[in-house]
């Protein structure tokens, strides 16, 4: 493919697709206790009600409702004392009318009972008599039968990202191991003569390596793996050899650096050497970021991600995150702030643009001021809080116009 057969975003993603369309992401069993910022792969069914029993919110007494009808601190209801239920306990006890029973928060309400009213709105008279001095209404302060999880029901959904919050639905559910996906395996590879690592010396001419730094950070932090992470040469043969032990213990590729015109830049020629369907996409309208390469080779997917460091985050998290989260059916909500632009900020016709922003607080409110600088510059990123992205049809941003700010 020549390059500069520029695609859409839109178009890249749609490609990208259709490509791995067959592909699916493995599935794992692991504890629960090991589950946490993984991926669910299953609908998860709960085969009991939560609670399993009508449960009291509060420490007081189960009444029925109506006996507390008209009740206040000066006309207080009387009602005689059964006894109490204890925690774990099944209740022995029947509420009739103008009868209570004490029960502890948590503990299951009586049969006959249908309120509790709180403790600090009653008096014991003695060890038998309770003055209720507060109307209580039906069901108040108690958690039914099912109010939490209906038997039956979808009490967590595939896609979700598994927190404390769902670790407690599963524990809850009596469940101990759960289903989720395989974290994806990356491979990243840092083509160029001047790139050195960060144990080796520093000479004029020479850069150290910040992409694949930064990427395995976006991978760990997207839920991904590195499996594996080297510097290359600008060497057809040498890439060509790395790139070929990646994609044998890999599923993504990632070669940072190489997809720019230019007699040594060796990625799409890489790309086209193994089986498959080679490069797919050669060229992305999209700023910064514009070179990118993707491509199949031997049913493994291979991205030629731009040399500088802000472009190769940028397609990082506009095209590899998002294909990720697609084929994991990823639900949670990427972290954002509305925030009203302070600056006019023109962008580059036909090109979806990924405008970089600072952010200030006033009075309450966000405002965002593009942060300015070329894509080579690391620090483009590290001083600002988030991006905007201004579709390929806009013009621009203007000032007092509110955009979503999405947080680095």
């Amino acid at each position: 493919m020549d390059f500069f057969d520029v695609v859409s975003i839109e178009e890249a993603r749609g490609r990208l697709m259709k490509a791995f369309e067959d592909y699916q992401l493995a599935r794992e069993e692991v504890l629960i206790l090991k589950c946490t910022d993984r991926v669910l792969a299953e609908d998860i069914h709960s085969d009991i009600d939560v609670p399993e029993f009508n449960r009291s919110t509060v420490d007081g007494y189960a009444i029925r409702s109506k006996d507390s009808h008209g009740a206040n601190e000066s006309i207080p209801s009387l009602l005689t004392i059964l006894g109490e239920v204890r925690m774990g306990e099944i209740p022995k006890y029947k509420v009739g009318p103008g009868e209570a029973v004490y029960v502890p928060t948590g503990g299951m309400i009586p049969e006959g009972a249908d309120g509790m009213v709180m403790i600090e709105y009653t008096e014991k008279l003695d060890e038998t008599s309770l003055m209720v001095y507060r109307s209580i209404s039906f069901n108040e302060n108690i958690i039914l039968k099912g109010d939490d999880i209906k038997k039956g029901a979808i009490a967590l959904r595939r896609g979700r990202r598994i927190g404390p919050e769902m670790v407690g639905v599963l524990a809850a559910l009596g469940i101990s191991k759960v289903k989720v996906y395989e974290k994806p395996k990356f491979y990243i590879i840092s083509t160029g003569d001047e790139i050195i690592g960060l144990d080796e010396k520093l000479e004029m001419g020479k850069i150290r390596d910040i992409n694949s730094y930064a990427l395995h950070s976006l991978i760990m932090q997207l839920g991904g793996e590195v499996v594996g992470r080297t510097i290359v040469r600008d060497n057809y043969e040498l890439l060509r050899s790395e790139a070929e032990r990646a994609i044998d213990i890999a599923d993504i590729v990632l070669i940072s650096g190489g997809s720019s015109v230019g007699a040594r830049d060796y990625t799409g020629r890489v790309i086209d050497s193994f089986d498959g369907k080679g490069v797919f996409v050669h060229g992305i309208s999209i700023k910064p970021g514009m070179p990118t390469i993707i491509g199949e080779g031997r049913r493994k997917l291979i991205f030629g991600l731009p040399g500088h460091p802000v472009s190769s985050i940028i397609v990082f998290k506009a095209v590899v995150e998002q294909y990720i989260r697609q084929k994991m059916g990823i639900i949670d909500i990427m972290p954002r702030v509305k925030a009203t632009m302070d600056f006019n900020f023109p962008s580059s016709p036909g090109k979806e643009t990924y405008q970089t922003v600072k952010l200030k607080e006033i009075d309450g409110k966000f405002y965002a001021t593009p942060s300015f600088g070329k894509s080579g510059m690391i620090t483009l990123l590290s001083d600002s809080h988030g991006y905007i992205v201004i579709k390929s049809h806009e013009e621009g941003v203007y000032k007092g116009e509110d955009r979503d700010v999405f947080l680095l």
